[in-house]
């Protein structure tokens, strides 16, 4: 009994040392030369003040004419300073009638902050499958939590405009539609796992650029 009190406070010393090291450092510019990691990229030896800074999100972003809308990311992989400290940044452009379709970033949690038009968005819980929608006008904040399927798109007269925030330097992104037409998993297959008919998988399939 006694050594299983003590086994918890012995953990608690050996991981001490590794939380001080992890307080001791203040930053962690990725080396984007080198392999990203689970753990991250690896620290760049050089730093200046343009590693902090990004002005990629000032303009908007190049529309993609099949979802009518654009996301600029502020990941790590454009924006290196973020590297270890858990955060992350995109821009939503949204022309009328644009949609970012339903998504899942497996790595984080996105808060969008509307600053222009009207944006209707939603995710849907994993365990009982209820949505949670809301129209959001300039000004409002949604939140959806990391892996949760959820979408946005423009329900206003004119474009819309979100800035984001992730809780991770790479949150990922795998849109639905695409991850089962555009690429080249059998049409038989998408099929059985869709309740789909065949005309509709090989449309979809030619519409988003999948084969098979």
């Amino acid at each position: 009994m006694a050594k299983m009190v003590l086994l918890p406070v012995l953990l608690s010393f050996l991981l001490l040392p590794l939380a001080s090291l992890a307080l001791t450092q203040d930053f962690c510019v990725a080396d984007l030369s080198c392999s990203d990691t689970p753990a991250g990229y690896p620290c760049k030896s050089s730093v200046s003040a343009n590693d902090f800074y990004y002005h990629g999100l000032a303009g908007k972003g190049k529309i993609n004419p099949l979802i009518q809308a654009a996301v600029t990311p502020a990941f790590v992989g454009q924006f290196p300073g973020v590297n270890g400290l858990g955060i992350s940044a995109a821009r939503l452009d949204m022309e009328v009638g644009g949609v970012v379709p339903l998504h899942t970033h497996p790595a984080g949690s996105e808060l969008l902050f509307v600053t222009q038009g009207t944006v209707a968005a939603g995710f849907i819980s994993s365990g009982s499958n209820t949505p949670y929608t809301k129209t959001l006008y300039a000004g409002d904040i949604m939140v959806f939590p990391q892996g949760l399927l959820h979408y946005q798109y423009n329900a206003g007269t004119g474009p819309a405009v979100a800035l984001v925030a992730f809780s991770s330097p790479n949150p990922g992104l795998q849109i639905t539609d695409f991850a089962l037409f555009a690429n080249n998993l059998p049409s038989a297959v998408v099929e059985k796992v869709t309740f789909l008919d065949d005309a509709t998988v090989k449309k979809l399939k030619s519409v988003l650029g999948g084969s098979g």
